[in-house]
């Protein structure tokens, strides 16, 4: 990789994330990185801080919904800044299944992503 993140890195890793790869995914992420999740109790959601927390979170997604997947991705790059626009869809032990749009807002440094905000809709969760 060099040292600025491209569209095509972006895809790349959301690849990863299909595969539920989570090496390919963690390749763009940066030792002190911090991830941002689409939800939980405080304004921001939750915090998870530093590369191996967030390969355990996204580790997490990955056994919670075998079916994970992030479709229709699409990257653009400006700076130290980038966005990824996705629809994720999973389906729950439970058979509960979730499907919405949703982006992320990148911050970056030194060709690796050193801040995830993930942004999801708010919709109920429907049965499978």
């Amino acid at each position: 990789m060099s040292n600025e993140i491209t569209a095509e890195d972006l895809a790349a890793t959301f690849d990863a994330f299909n595969a539920h790869d989570i090496d390919g995914v963690m390749k763009c992420f940066a030792e002190d990185c911090v991830f941002y999740t689409v939800g939980g109790p405080e304004v921001y959601g939750n915090k998870v801080e530093g590369s191996t927390a967030i390969a355990a979170a996204f580790s997490g997604v990955f056994a919670a919904m075998s079916d994970a997947h992030w479709d229709h991705h699409s990257h653009f790059v400006h700076g130290n800044r980038a966005v990824s626009e996705w629809t994720f869809s999973g389906t729950s032990a439970d058979g509960s299944r979730v499907e919405a749009q949703g982006a992320d807002l990148f911050t970056l440094r030194d060709g690796k992503i050193i801040v995830k905000q993930a942004l999801r809709k708010d919709r109920p969760v429907q049965k499978a």
